[in-house]
Formats: structure tokens, C-alpha cells, sequence
């Protein structure tokens, strides 16, 4: 699994004119899931992700978790993070897992999130979204899990 994560204080997702999911203050997750990818990989990230320490105590130091300030997720498919610019010009997604093995892993993952009590947000698997967000600091991480490392 591939994760880019920013810190917001808004962000929003939309499919046509819908709106699929909206937060306040927290993260956007953008997710990818790797052709070898498995249920395993799922508490992993997750844990990873809301117990991640990068928002600011009152020293400005970034020593709190999502889980700390009490913030929301918005989790958005994105099988283009795997994707290889090393050769040519066009992207190669060969490392993607295909939609019949990724969907049901990002409906497992977002399951998973709800556990932790907080709001989870999403987009909608596969299709055309757009997403605006304020990223708060900027703070953009990438994480990929143990096995895709």
C-alpha cells in the first residue's frame, strides 16, 4: 500500500456535481494498493495513519496524532501513485492492483479507519473526482507499508 498524506484544514471531494465526502481539520488520504497487496497491509497503515504525530502542540512542535486533535479523514482512491515514469514518456501502472483486487481492499481499509471513532470521509472508487483541499503547513508525507518498501 501507498498512502500520500497532507495535513488539512478543509478538503472535499466531488464526483459530477456530488460531493462524495467533506472534512474540517485533518488528513487527506490518498491510497494506492500494490499488485501484491493483501488484507495484512491494512492495520498496518491505518495504525500508522491516525497515530501519525504531525500536528502542532502549543510549542508549534508537530507532537500530536490525528487521533489526539480529534480529526476527520478523507481517504481517495488513487491507483496512479504505483504508477513507473522510468521509461518513456507515458506512465506504466503495471504495479496497480487491478479494480477487482483493489476496491474490496479500499473498502476494508476505509472499515477499518471507522474503528478508530472519527469521521472518514471518502471518494468514490474508480471514478473521476476532484478533490480541493488547504493543506495545512504544507505537510505532505508518503508512506508506504512494510512489504512495497
Amino acid at each position: 500500500m501507498r498512502a500520500v498524506v497532507q495535513r488539512v484544514n478543509g478538503a472535499q471531494v466531488t464526483v459530477g456535481e456530488e460531493v462524495t465526502g467533506r472534512i474540517e481539520r485533518g488528513l487527506l488520504i490518498l491510497i494506492a494498493f500494490h499488485q501484491s497487496d493483501s488484507e495484512a497491509n491494512i492495520p498496518w497503515m491505518a495504525e500508522k495513519l491516525v497515530n501519525l504525530r504531525i500536528f502542532e502542540d502549543e510549542a508549534g512542535k508537530m507532537k500530536r496524532s490525528l487521533i489526539d486533535v480529534e480529526g476527520s479523514l478523507l481517504v481517495v482512491s488513487q491507483f496512479t501513485l504505483y504508477g513507473d515514469c522510468s521509461k518513456g514518456r507515458r506512465p506504466s501502472f503495471i504495479d496497480s492492483a487491478r479494480p477487482e483486487v483493489a476496491e474490496p481492499l479500499y473498502l476494508k481499509f476505509i472499515e477499518y479507519l471507522k474503528r478508530f471513532a472519527m469521521t472518514v470521509a471518502t471518494g468514490r472508487f474508480g471514478a473521476d473526482m476532484q478533490v480541493k483541499l488547504i493543506n495545512d503547513g504544507p505537510v505532505t508525507l508518503i508512506i508506504d507499508s512494510p512489504d512495497n518498501r
